[in-house]
């Protein structure tokens, strides 16, 4: 049965030619074909809701689970509604470039999801060239995006994300549009831009956080769009557990370096604009500037957490631009109640322009993200346990890591583990997955301490390291591996970073076989 549009959903769209492509979105399920390109906007949140729930359900009703498949193209995470729910239903052959949901994670790790990353500032550059849909003709069979509004002249006004939604639009055959009537429009709180191939690239003039180089809507081919969908759908929430002693004493680390840079004249008074990445620690860093000195603060960043908010109503915060926000449900009912107080100190922007190594580094971004693991000399694993078992992915971290002011990277020095009441230590000789080296670093913290890496040579950082960051269980043992480490490779003139591969081999093994790194014999 054809919807039948309420008003709501046709002051949303403003250009009269198109009502008579509103559709239920059950009227959109013979549109799509087995192995098609699909691209969904979305970039944590921002994702269409109602249409892939509808063939999800079609595929679940007709016995069709496994027999229809996707390639899906995304800015980044989408809500696990639609990422796990598929793949439980086998619908995902491939899909780039994040991902946070448990089934997928899983079928992932048993070979059944064909699922890669990359920077997501590259990927939303190389996405817009066409290299991820080569095999497809460079490119999408269909765009389903999510939006606030369409203007007069057919342009998309996106949700609560912007992501790679310009790069879909002009690669996709066909285009749906969910216009969310649940949330209010956001127009006016975007900067979209699209991307220019070489030879014809242009500077991004950004000289300051609130700078506005885009347009506030996307513009779209009117014929390209074959159906609007309403979706009534809420914003899932993320659920982020609270500040445990250990991020707060992570917090405090950052903060006090932070100041110390003050002091030697290393930072203004208000610092530099600030990234962060996603989760209970980034929460907590941001938590520990509500109590510090600092005033006047920005972020530059990929996606607005929950504690921004408070950051705002504190008077510390002047400005956020973001790629997406992450909120907790209360959060978002806390942003659409006060819209008119928090949109004008907020944009959001494409991946492509937040994750840009040339805005990065003219802000001077101060960047802090979580890792898996940080090794004795600085190498970083974000996305790979044992060197094969995916977590999430890279996401960004890596733009932000090689172009910042200061690139910090924050874990507490032990995860848990059933199998050793002290946990397993998050500092290791050597990480099993590199996804940022050594030389994109400059500051590593745990709760145990902070080490600032700058200037050190591979083995004055591996002995700072051992010193400052490691748990005091696992202290002993690193240090003994690093001892023999040094003896070794100075016998053999390869001490410049000192490594027993054979070691290490051993440890991931034990490791892998025990899920601890206790290691009680390094010989």
């Amino acid at each position: 049965m054809t919807a039948i549009p309420g008003e709501g959903l046709l002051h949303r769209i403003r250009n009269p030619r198109l009502h008579a492509k509103i559709m239920d979105a059950e009227e959109t399920i013979p549109l799509f074909k087995n192995g098609m390109y699909l691209g969904f906007s979305g970039f944590a949140e921002g994702n269409p809701k109602a249409v892939p729930a509808a063939l999800a359900d079609y595929v679940e009703r007709n016995g069709l689970v496994g027999k229809m498949r996707f390639n899906v193209f995304t800015g980044a995470s989408i809500g696990i509604d639609v990422d796990d729910r598929w793949t439980e239903l086998g619908m995902i052959d491939r899909r780039w470039p994040h991902q946070q949901g448990d089934s997928i994670r899983k079928a992932i790790n048993a070979g059944e999801v064909n699922f890669g990353d990359r920077h997501l500032g590259m990927y939303a550059q190389d996405f817009g060239y066409g290299f991820f849909t080569l095999e497809n003709n460079d490119k999408l069979d269909i765009g389903v995006i999510e939006a606030s509004c369409i203007t007069e002249d057919g342009s998309i006004v996106p949700t609560l994300s912007v992501g790679i939604i310009s790069q879909i639009v002009e690669r996709a055959e066909k285009i749906i549009i969910e216009i969310n009537t649940r949330i209010p429009s956001l127009e006016g709180i975007h900067d979209c831009l699209g991307v220019d191939t070489p030879p014809n690239k242009r500077i991004y003039p950004i000289q300051n956080v609130q700078d506005r180089i885009g347009l506030t809507s996307i513009p779209c081919d009117s014929e390209k769009i074959v159906a609007i969908v309403e979706s009534r759908k809420f914003p899932l929430g993320r659920l982020f557990g609270p500040y445990d002693e250990k991020s707060e004493q992570i917090a405090t680390h950052i903060v006090d370096f932070l100041k110390a840079e003050v002091r030697q004249g290393r930072l203004p008074k208000n610092l530099l604009p600030l990234q962060s990445g996603v989760g209970t620690i980034a929460n907590a860093v941001f938590g520990g500037l509500l109590n510090s000195p600092f005033e006047h603060l920005t972020v530059w960043t990929e996606v607005f957490q929950d504690i921004l908010l408070d950051l705002f109503d504190s008077g510390k915060l002047d400005y956020v631009s973001a790629a997406s926000f992450a909120f907790s449900e209360d959060a978002v009912k806390r942003l659409f109640a006060n819209w008119d107080t928090y949109s004008p100190k907020i944009v959001l922007r494409p991946s492509q322009i937040t994750n840009h190594a040339e805005v990065i580094r003219r802000l001077g971004l101060i960047a802090m993200n979580t890792p898996i693991e940080f090794d004795i000399y600085g190498h970083v694993n974000s996305s790979i346990v044992n060197g094969s078992r995916i977590i999430n992915g890279l996401g960004g971290s890596g733009d932000f890591m090689r172009n910042a002011y200061l690139s910090i990277m924050h874990t507490p020095s032990t995860r848990p583990s059933k199998s050793d009441p002290n946990g397993i230590s998050c500092v290791v000789p050597m990480v099993s997955h590199v996804d940022h080296t050594e030389h994109d670093l400059d500051i590593l913290v745990t709760e145990q301490g902070l080490a600032d890496l700058r200037g050190l040579a591979p083995r004055q950082r591996a002995q700072r390291v051992i010193d400052t960051c490691v748990h005091p269980e696992y202290k002993p043992v690193l240090q003994d591996y690093y001892d023999r480490a040094l003896r070794t490779c100075l016998a053999s003139n390869s001490a410049h970073e000192p490594q027993m591969l054979y070691k290490v081999f051993n440890m991931y093994k034990h490791l892998e076989e025990k899920g601890t790194m206790k290691v009680a014999n390094w010989d």
